[in-house]
């Protein structure tokens, strides 16, 4: 089961830890901020955006990346390690 805990959300920033088990996903969903994704593994994530074209995203461990608003997508752990990352979302 994919699982998100927020962390701080202080009408500034919205910090949340995502957990998603093997052969789980994080459903569609559509990012309203900017974000920064920090990974806690090392790992590949399979990302599903709303086109249905598809991206693995390699993630290593505190190598942060950012995403722009507007980003629809679906992110799937189809490896059979736990993922785990901190997405951090810029509110203003």
């Amino acid at each position: 089961m994919a699982t998100g805990e927020t962390q701080i959300d202080n009408g500034i920033f919205r910090v949340t830890k995502w957990s998603i088990e093997p052969n789980d996903s994080i459903p569609m969903h559509l990012h309203e901020f900017e974000y920064v994704v920090v990974p806690l593994v090392n790992d590949t994530m399979h990302v599903t955006n709303s086109d249905g074209t598809e991206i693995a995203a390699e993630i290593r461990i505190g190598q942060s990346y950012t995403r722009p608003a507007g980003a629809e997508h679906t992110v799937a752990n189809r490896g059979e390690s736990l993922i785990e990352f901190v997405e951090i979302e810029k509110l203003l």
